[in-house]
């Protein structure tokens, strides 16, 4: 049970690491007018990329001032959550998985 619970939390900080990457490539793409939102496809991946990387992002994004129009908060939450990370396996999931087996 241990096992899976370390892989589970893994896996959530993994997919987040993943979802932000994505959302700032399509909003790059959008930028740059090689999608536009006009396409329902490319609509509802922005949606859901946004609603899902937007608690992560936001406190961040009030805090670190925009550099000339070059948000750095996705960076900064992505090396959060690989400072969280090792943090969790290096001191919780062992412990965690001792608990629990």
């Amino acid at each position: 049970m241990g096992y899976a619970l370390v892989w589970l939390i893994n896996t959530i900080i993994s997919l987040m690491i993943w979802f932000i990457i994505a959302q700032a490539i399509l909003s790059w793409l959008v930028a740059f007018d090689v999608v536009n939102y006009r396409n329902r496809f490319v609509y509802s991946v922005g949606t859901f990329l946004d609603r899902v990387t937007a608690p992560l992002l936001e406190p961040f994004r009030r805090i670190i001032p925009n550099l000339g129009g070059i948000d750095i908060s996705p960076i900064v939450v992505i090396l959060l959550l690989q400072f969280i990370s090792v943090l969790f396996n290096r001191t919780a999931a062992p412990a965690l998985v001792q608990l629990l087996g």
